[in-house]
């Protein structure tokens, strides 16, 4: 296998670039993002376990973020959704090549209001919202043939309706505040020298940190929930 490494062009990352509110900072470089050429800088890995430690990923797709978390929708037959059921844990990872970027988020699951699902379900595109009243997520089916004769069914039957939101049809907002356990934003510039910033929201005071590869974590910064952090130097 050739061995691929990407050249070093990026300034690395210093304390002074990053916002002491985590929110604040991930919605920078989302936006930073969104005016690359990435194709879909909205897609995210998302990892779920069983309750029994077993690990699965995938990738969705980033719906909407604000300081309840980041929102992504899902089928709640899915894989997924059933081990987020057992194990209301996930982490997500952002990729982002071109800016030689990850965003690494971890913490607790969970399931936003059925008004917000509606909401949200209404704005997709119709053959999304057909599709998702005709496939039987994670299910096995004879043919496809089956599947394409419910979405014609269902165009016919919603011709002149609106498409209502399925029962089993919503999901997810991945908390970082209001919570009782730890909540972690981390960027790594992805290169031989990884800069990191870590941010870490709790119902108790927390340590943030930012430090180099080789270099031992500088003295922590203290930051309350609902509070920015200050940061010196």
């Amino acid at each position: 296998m050739p061995d691929l490494i990407l050249k070093d062009e990026t300034p690395g990352l210093r304390k002074s670039d990053v916002d002491p509110n985590p929110f604040t900072q991930f919605s920078k470089w989302y936006d930073e993002v969104l005016k690359s050429d990435l194709i879909l800088p909205n897609s995210v890995a998302l990892a779920t376990a069983t309750s029994g430690g077993v690990p699965s990923a995938r990738m969705v797709l980033l719906k909407e973020f604000d300081e309840r978390g980041f929102v992504f929708y899902t089928n709640y037959d899915s894989r997924k959704s059933q081990e987020l059921e057992e194990n209301p844990q996930a982490a997500l990872l952002f990729y982002w090549a071109s800016l030689d970027r990850q965003i690494r988020i971890t913490g607790p699951v969970k399931r936003v209001s059925r008004e917000e699902s509606e909401a949200y379900f209404q704005t997709r595109p119709l053959d999304s919202r057909l599709g998702a009243w005709a496939s039987n997520q994670s299910t096995v089916i004879a043919n496809r043939e089956m599947l394409e004769n419910r979405m014609k069914a269902l165009t016919e039957e919603y011709e002149n309706r609106e498409v209502p939101l399925p029962p089993n049809w919503g999901w997810a907002v991945q908390p970082m505040q209001n919570i009782p356990t730890a909540t972690r934003l981390d960027s790594t510039v992805m290169l031989a020298v990884r800069d990191k910033a870590f941010f870490k929201v709790t119902a108790e005071p927390e340590n943030a940190f930012f430090a180099k590869a080789g270099e031992k974590l500088a003295q922590p910064l203290t930051m309350k929930q609902g509070e920015k952090l200050t940061i010196d130097g």
